[in-house]
C-alpha cells in the first residue's frame, strides 16, 4: 500500500465534486446566491468546456482571503461539525473552488464595499498563481473558469462526444430563476447579444421557460405543520392541473432555499397524478420546503443535490394528501363539453349514414362498403340503447356526472412504477410478456355495443362482431390492477366492521348446504376459528400492501379501491375471506401476493348478482307473487351491473389491460360476425 501524493487525491476529489460543466456552474451560483446578490449573469462557451463565467453583485471576497480561497476545505460557511446542524448557507465544504483548480485555469476578479478598486488572482492546483493585482471592477465578484478538465483527456472527450451541456445549463438557472424571485439571472452563449435565461418574477421565469401553456395550467399550492412531536415545516408552490400533459415529469424542489431532489417526494406526487391525468402524462411541479436547520441533514451526497428529512415519510403524506384533496375539489368542479346525441334510430341511421359519405368522398381512395367501419370506439353513441325501448331504471345517474366520470376514466393513466418489490415486478413482468397484441388492440379500439346475456357483452371492432365475457375480463384486469398498484390503495371503509369469523362461516355454510349434524357444525366452527386468527396474523400484511384492514377484535373495517367508482358485490364478501384463509400461500412472497392478488380478482369481478335477473325469461316467474322491495333491489342490482361495465369496467380496460394470450382460446372472445362475410352472404342471396 503507498500513500497517494496530495495533488493525486486532490485531482480524484476533483472529478468526483465537478463531475461535469454544469456542475460547477452550480456551484458558483450558489456561491453567488450565498454572498447575496441580486443579480446574478453567467456566459458560457463550447457548453462550458472551453468558458464559464458567472459575475455577480454580492459583497464580495475581502483581499486578506484571496490567498486561501481556493484550497480545499477553506470555507466562511462554518467553523465547527456542530453548525452544520444549523447551516443556511448553500455552500460549506470549501471544496467546489479548489476541485475547479485541480481540472481547469480559474480566474477571480472581486471587489468589496468602500474599496476603490478591486483585485483579480489566477488559481491552480489550489493555489494562488501570482499576487493579486489591482484592477478595474464593479460591484461583486466574477469567477472565470477557462479549459475545464484539460488535465483529464478521457472525460473531455466523453464531454466533446456527447450532448452539449448548454441546455442543462439554462434548466438549472430556470430552476434558481423560478424559486429565487427576488434575484435576477440571465444566461447566454460567449458572443450571443440576447441571453437564454432573464426572469423577473416567478411566473414570468417558468412562462419564458416552459411555455405559456404550463404557466397556465398552474394552481397555487400551501401546506404546512407546526406539531413538533410528528413534523414542524412550511410549503408552497405551484402545481400542474388536469389540463397539462407532458411525457416527462418536471419537478423543481427546494429545501431550505437549497435545490435538491428527493425520489420518494417525486414518486408519491406521481402515484397522486396517476388517477388524473392522461396516460402517459407527467405533472409539472415547482415546490418549497421550509424545515427548521436542525432537521436538515445536507451532507448526505457529495454533490449536495440530496438531502434528508427528520420526520421525512410523515411530511411527505402531509403533502401528499394536501395535494390529492387540490386535484379532488379541481375535478368535481370541471366541466366537459358533450354532444347530444338523439337516441332515436332514425337519428342515429341517418347520422351514420351522413357519417359515411363524408368520410368516402373526402379521402383520397374510396373504402369498399363492406370493409367500412360504421362506429366510432371513443364516440358513446351507436350502442344497443339507442335502438331499445328500456323502461327508465330507478338507478339512473344524471348526465353530468356520468359525463365527468368518462372523462375521469378515460385520463387515468396506469401507475407502473408502483412495485418496490422484486417478486411483484416479476409477477407485472410476467403478464405484460403473456399479453396478446391482437386481443391488446381489440380492446383498445373497440366499441362497446351492449349486454347480449348475464355474462357476455357484444363488442365491435372494425368490421368484426365479438362476443366477450365479461367476468373473466374483469377478474383479469382487477388481477392486474391490484398488482400495478401495490401497496398504494385508497380504501373503502365499512359502515360496520364485519366480525371475520361470522363471515367465513357464512361462507362454509353456502359452500355444503347440505351437510347437517353437530359434527359438521363443530368442524366449520374450527375452520372459521382458524382462519379468522390466521388472518389477523397477517392483518399487518394485508393492510400495508392490499388496504385489507383487519382491526385487533378480527372485524373486516376497510377494503381497498382497484377501480375508481366501483365498489365490489358484498355479498361475496364471505367467499372472498375464506379464499383468504385456504387458498393463500404465506411463506412464499411472489406465490403469496399472486393468490391474494387473484383472490381479490375474483372478489371484485363484475359477477351476476345474486338474485336472478327480472327481465330473463325464469327471472320473471321467480318474482310472481314476490315483495316489491325484493324486486326493487334485483333491478337496482342489475342495472348497476350493466351500468359498470359499460362505464367502468370497459373505459378501465382500453386504458390499463393486458389481455393474456389464453384468452384467445379459451372462450372469452368469440367471433360471431364479419361484415366482409356478411356481404358474401348477401351477394349470393
Amino acid at each position: 500500500i503507498q500513500r497517494l501524493d496530495e495533488s493525486v487525491v486532490n485531482r480524484i476529489a476533483a472529478g468526483e465534486v465537478i463531475q461535469r460543466p454544469v456542475a460547477a456552474v452550480k456551484e458558483l451560483v450558489e456561491n453567488s446566491l450565498d454572498a447575496g446578490s441580486t443579480s446574478i449573469h453567467v456566459v458560457i462557451k463550447d457548453g462550458g468546456l472551453k468558458l464559464i463565467q458567472v459575475s455577480d453583485d454580492g459583497h464580495g471576497i475581502r483581499y486578506d482571503d484571496l490567498p486561501i480561497l481556493c484550497e480545499r476545505h477553506t470555507t466562511s460557511k462554518l467553523s465547527a461539525f456542530e453548525d452544520l446542524q444549523s447551516i443556511k448557507s448553500m455552500g460549506f465544504r470549501g471544496e467546489a473552488l479548489a476541485s475547479m483548480t485541480y481540472v481547469a485555469h480559474v480566474t477571480v476578479s472581486t471587489i468589496t464595499s468602500g474599496q476603490l478598486h478591486g483585485y483579480r488572482v489566477s488559481y491552480r492546483d489550489g493555489v494562488m498563481e501570482h499576487e493579486p493585482k489591482a484592477c478595474a471592477a464593479v460591484k461583486g465578484t466574477q469567477v472565470t473558469i477557462e479549459n475545464l478538465f484539460y488535465n483529464m483527456i478521457a472525460r473531455r472527450k466523453t464531454l466533446q462526444n456527447s450532448a452539449d451541456d448548454y441546455p442543462k445549463i439554462v434548466d438549472l438557472l430556470c430552476r434558481f430563476a423560478i424559486h429565487h424571485k427576488n434575484v435576477s439571472f440571465s444566461c447566454r452563449k460567449h458572443g450571443a447579444g440576447a441571453a437564454d435565461v432573464h426572469s423577473v418574477t416567478r411566473l414570468d421565469a417558468i412562462r419564458s421557460v416552459y411555455g405559456v401553456s404550463v404557466a397556465r395550467s398552474l394552481m397555487k399550492i400551501e401546506a404546512s405543520d407546526a406539531n413538533p412531536s410528528t413534523s414542524v415545516f412550511e410549503m408552497d408552490g405551484f402545481i400542474s392541473d388536469s389540463s397539462y400533459t407532458a411525457k416527462k415529469t418536471t419537478m423543481v424542489l427546494f429545501i431550505n432555499e437549497r435545490l435538491v431532489e428527493c425520489t420518494a417526494l417525486k414518486r408519491a406526487i406521481e402515484i397522486i397524478y396517476a388517477a388524473t391525468l392522461p396516460k402517459a402524462s407527467k405533472p409539472f411541479i415547482y415546490m418549497s420546503l421550509i424545515l427548521p436547520p436542525e432537521h436538515v441533514d445536507v451532507n448526505v451526497h457529495p454533490t449536495k443535490r440530496e438531502v434528508s428529512l427528520l420526520n421525512q415519510e410523515v411530511i411527505i403524506e402531509k403533502i401528499q394528501s394536501v395535494i390529492e384533496l387540490k386535484l379532488g375539489n379541481l375535478n368535481e368542479s370541471s366541466t366537459y363539453q358533450e354532444q347530444a346525441v338523439d337516441c332515436s334510430p332514425v337519428s342515429s341511421v341517418s347520422a351514420n349514414k351522413a357519417s359515411c359519405v363524408n368520410t368516402s368522398t373526402s379521402g383520397s381512395q374510396k373504402i369498399p362498403v363492406n370493409k367500412m367501419v360504421r362506429t366510432d370506439s371513443q364516440d358513446p353513441s351507436g350502442r344497443m340503447h339507442a335502438y331499445l325501448q328500456v323502461k327508465p331504471s330507478r338507478h339512473r345517474e344524471s348526465s353530468c356526472g356520468l359525463n365527468s366520470l368518462r372523462s375521469s376514466i378515460r385520463q387515468r393513466r396506469n401507475p407502473k412504477e408502483t412495485a418496490d418489490l422484486t417478486s411483484v415486478q416479476e409477477l407485472i413482468d410476467e403478464f405484460e410478456r403473456d399479453c396478446h397484441s391482437g386481443l391488446l388492440d381489440t380492446v383498445r379500439n373497440c366499441t362497446y355495443v351492449g349486454m347480449a346475456d348475464d355474462d357476455f357483452a357484444l363488442l365491435q371492432h372494425n368490421t368484426h362482431l365479438y362476443l366477450a365475457n365479461v367476468v373473466n375480463l374483469s377478474k383479469e384486469l382487477m388481477y392486474q390492477l391490484v398488482l400495478q398498484r401495490f401497496g398504494y390503495f385508497n380504501a373503502i371503509q365499512l359502515s360496520e366492521p364485519a366480525p371475520l369469523q361470522e363471515l367465513i362461516m357464512l361462507a362454509l355454510t353456502e359452500e355444503d348446504p347440505d351437510s347437517e349434524g353437530i359434527e359438521n357444525d363443530d368442524l366449520k366452527v374450527k375452520i372459521a376459528q382458524m382462519n379468522a386468527k390466521l388472518l389477523s396474523e397477517k392483518s399487518e400484511l394485508l393492510d400495508e400492501y392490499f388496504s385489507i384492514h383487519v382491526d385487533p377484535q378480527a372485524n373486516l373495517s376497510r377494503l381497498p379501491v382497484i377501480l375508481d367508482q366501483y365498489t365490489p358485490d358484498m355479498d361475496r364478501a364471505p367467499e372472498f375471506l375464506l379464499c383468504l384463509g385456504n387458498d393463500v400461500t404465506w411463506n412464499d412472497e411472489k406465490v403469496c401476493f399472486q393468490t391474494i392478488a387473484a383472490a381479490l380478482g375474483n372478489f371484485y369481478a363484475m359477477h351476476p348478482p345474486l338474485l336472478p335477473n327480472p327481465s330473463s325469461e325464469g327471472g320473471s316467474d321467480f318474482y310472481k307473487g314476490v315483495d316489491e322491495e325484493l324486486l326493487s333491489e334485483a333491478e337496482n342490482a342489475w342495472a348497476q351491473r350493466e351500468w359498470s361495465i359499460q362505464h367502468v369496467l370497459f373505459p378501465s380496460m382500453r386504458l390499463f389491460f393486458k389481455p393474456p394470450t389464453s384468452m384467445a382460446t379459451n372462450g372469452t372472445f368469440v367471433q360471431v360476425a364479419s361484415l366482409e362475410k356478411l356481404y358474401k352472404v348477401f351477394e349470393r342471396c
